[in-house]
Formats: C-alpha cells, structure tokens, sequence
C-alpha cells in the first residue's frame, strides 16, 4: 500500500514544467491539461518579472511561455532564456497566430509554438516531445560520461548476472546511463541469453517504487492477453463474477516487462502502442481509459526487421520501441565468460542437488568452446545440472557434454541445407569454379580445423570428428610419416 501511495505521488517529469503566463484562467487550464495527462510537476508564473529569478533558484524541466504580457515581453523572455538558460526547451503559448511571429520565435530559439485557444493534443504532444528530448539530452550525457569513466556506478546491481565480456560491461554502463527514463526499452537476443534477468536490474537501477511485473506474449490471442495485461470488470463476459486487476495495474508505479513482444498479434499489437503512446489502456468491459504510470520493457528473440517486411509486425510500435535498444550478445560470441558460467553452474547444482562440488575435467571449456549453444547460457545450465545429477565423485563426467553436444548436431541430410554461421548448424560446403579436393585432401583438412577449434586437444577433436581418439591419433601419426616428419 505504501509503494502504491509513494507511486501516485511521484512527481513527473524529474524537474518541474514552468508555465508563464498573465492570465490566471489560462494558467489554471494549462495546468489541469497537463496533470490530467499526468504531467503533476507544474509550477505557475503570473508574473513575467519573476521568471528570471525562479529560473536562478531551480532546475526547470520545459517552459511554456506566452507573448503579449505586461512588464516583460514574451519574446525579450525568450532571448534571456536561450542565453542564460540553453539548456531549458521553450513552448511558445500565445493568442498571435501570424506566421511571422512564430517563424521569427522558432528561429529565436523557441522548440515549438501553440496558438490559443489551446487543443489539448497539440500541447500535450508538443509537451511530451520536449519532455523526451530533455531525458535524451540526460541519458547521453550520462553514457558518454561512464564510458569515459570505464566504470559502472553500481556494480552490486548486476551481481546476478554471471560475466567477465568486455561487450557486456558497455552493455551495463548503457543500462545505468537509461535505468531513470521513462522511455520504453527493447532488449533483443536469442532465446536463453538472460533478457529477464537484464529487465530486472533495469527496474532495480530505476529507482521506482513499484514492482517488477512480467508477462511472457508468445502463444497468447488478443483477449486472453487483454484479460491477463488489463484485467476486466464484473460482468465483462460470461464467467467475470468478480473484478480483476490486470498485471499493468499491478505493475502501478513499477516496470512491466512484456517478453517474446515479437509474436503478439496485431490486435494486441495496437493495444500495446496505445499504452505506449498515451498511457491509456481498457479493461474489459471498461469503456472509460485508464491511466498507466508503469515503465515499459519489451524483449523478443526474434528478427524485427524481417517481422518488419512482411507486416507481422507494426512499424508505429516498432518505433516506438526503438528509442532505447539493448542487444544481449549469444554465448558463443563470449566464449570467454564459459569457465566463469561454468564454476557458478556447479556450485548452484551441487547445492540444489546436495551433493560435493564436482571438479570440472580440464578439457571441458575447450569442449564447450566448440559447441554454439543455440540455447545459450540456459542451455550451458541444463548441461551442468544434468552432469553433476550423474555424477558420483572426484572428476566430472565428459560423456555427459559430449552426449548432449551431440544430440544438438543436425542430421546429416540437413547440413548442407544450413546456413553459414547459424547457431548449433554446421555451414554448406560448395567449390564454385574450383577443382575438387581428393578425400585425402578433404580429410586432412577436416582434421586441421578439429584440432584448431580444440585448441589442439586431441580428445575434443576426435570427438568434434566423431571418431575415437586413437583413430585421430593414428591419423595424425600417418600423416606426418607421409610428410617425411
């Protein structure tokens, strides 16, 4: 209750939006159009004499300044602005509707300009554009500034996550640099790479007194997961005998966090921007919006860009997403974090199991640096979980890897149809224009590139072969009598 209370009084944006104007009424309407918006950080200026003086006392987020004023003229306001105080966005809210003035503002400095009377979309949107701008302004003032530093201001926050990658530690220093807007984030990468995991610290760097609520997308049509992010009211359909809180009302004040984002349908797809862009949503059953004051967090596994060109996905909602993106790199491209994961997996195992820590046989990491993990970090677990299950004592089992490893491998029919480069499949072999190697030729070469994947462990190389080590060893041994070695 008291998180619920802290959220609803919660002031936004950060600094407070000055509205400057001589008439007491228009002061009272712009006000109450922005904290019915829920825009509640307003201060009122009667007084065009007394702007520079608050502006010397307080941090001001955006002002909203008319022009026909007594004392001091709005346009003289501006110019002091743009030379004392650059930093702060101007709106230009006046009666004056010729093309000259606003032309001659803008070009004075002034971000946007709003004749009266005033529709209320057209100031809210021009107020939540300079809004944005200035948390943008912030966020890459701060990431410039932690890459200078080459530190993270909070490393406690990320101690869940298991890495010593030098891609990932920038990836953290962007996390803190974007963890206080309130700017939607998408976090792309493949299945099993921690995108939660990523989501979670986000919510835990943002300082929001609400909780951390998720809801995984994928598999769900538009009404259960309207039901499930909205909630309904009683009688909304046959079987509602009761209201229920949807989780975006429990994500109130907090992050909500929608995983696999990519296979909502467009339906749900439509609801979502919505949310995105005017913090509105419907229970079911509701005809009247309710307000959201939660942070979005979106992830997916999927391609975009390809959801993109064949109209699977909307382009509105994708550019809405895209104002801060994270990209989670896979396992294979941080082969150096294995022996890292692989100590942490164990210990976690062994004591989830009740049994000793296990020593890792030394030619484990090799072995799993020759894998490509299409499941990435969880597949790494479910590995080491089902290895120490197994085990009995002294020296981890390397049958169990080498099982699992091989049971990932496609079939042989399906090599040649897999691409380049795709994770957990091996690339096609085709000589255009060239003269075929003889199977000597082609053996010998296999071998090589066993052998350098393996770092020139024979047994990981035999088994990458799928030969036994002896046949491999005989092999090598032919090969360098054939050479005269």
């Amino acid at each position: 209750m008291n998180d619920q209370k802290a959220a609803a009084e919660a002031l936004h944006p950060r600094h407070p939006i000055m509205i400057v104007d001589d008439e007491e009424a228009i002061l009272l309407a712009i006000d109450t159009t922005l904290r019915m918006a829920g825009i509640n950080n307003v201060v009122t200026c009667g007084d065009s004499r007394a702007v520079a003086g608050i502006l010397s006392e307080r941090a001001v987020e955006l002002i909203l300044l008319d022009l026909n004023m007594p004392h001091v003229h709005g346009e003289r306001l501006l110019d002091e602005i743009n030379r004392d105080h650059a930093d702060i966005p101007v709106i230009i809210v006046t009666g004056a509707v010729d093309v000259e003035t606003a032309v001659r503002c803008v070009k004075a400095g002034a971000f946007d300009y709003v004749v009266k009377p005033v529709e209320e979309e057209r100031l809210l949107t021009a107020v939540h554009r300079a809004i944005s701008f200035q948390e943008l302004k912030r966020e890459n003032l701060a990431l410039k500034q932690h890459i200078l530093a080459d530190s993270l201001e909070k490393p406690e926050a990320f101690g869940d996550i298991v890495t010593n990658n030098k891609k990932m530690l920038l990836i953290f220093q962007y996390i803190e640099s974007i963890s206080r807007t309130s700017q939607p984030v998408l976090i792309r990468g493949e299945t099993g790479v921690g995108k939660e995991l990523i989501a979670r610290t986000l919510h835990d760097l943002s300082g929001l007194p609400g909780s951390f609520v998720a809801v995984n997308a994928a598999g769900l049509d538009d009404n259960v997961f309207s039901d499930t992010l909205f909630g309904h009211v009683k009688g909304a359909y046959t079987g509602a005998d009761r209201d229920r809180r949807g989780l975006i009302e429990q994500a109130a004040g907090g992050t909500l966090f929608l995983d696999e984002i990519g296979d909502l349908n467009h339906a749900s797809q439509v609801k979502i921007l919505r949310l995105l862009q005017e913090g509105e949503y419907f229970p079911l059953g509701l005809d009247e919006p309710q307000k959201s004051d939660a942070r979005i967090v979106a992830a997916t596994n999927r391609n975009l860009s390809r959801l993109l060109e064949t109209g699977e996905f909307r382009k509105d909602l994708n550019y809405r997403l895209r104002t801060h993106r994270i990209y989670i790199p896979p396992l294979r491209e941080r082969l150096d974090d294995i022996p890292l994961l692989v100590a942490h997996f164990l210990k976690e195992a062994a004591q989830t199991l009740d049994k000793n820590n296990p020593t890792p046989p030394p030619e484990l990491f090799t072995l799993l640096k020759t894998h490509a993990f299409p499941g990435n970090i969880r597949e790494l677990q479910s590995m080491i979980i089902d290895a120490v299950s197994r085990h009995d004592a002294g020296v981890l089992s390397l049958q169990t890897f080498r099982a699992h490893i091989k049971r990932g491998q496609p079939h042989k029919e399906n090599r040649a149809a897999s691409s380049s480069g795709s994770s957990g499949t091996y690339p096609s072999i085709a000589f255009p224009g060239q003269e075929l190697p003889t199977i000597k030729q082609a053996t010998d070469l296999l071998v090589q590139e066993a052998l350098q994947r393996a770092n020139g462990n024979q047994s990981v190389a035999a088994g990458l072969l799928g030969i036994s080590q002896q046949a491999l060893s005989k092999r090598l041994k032919k090969r360098r009598s054939s050479d005269g070695r």
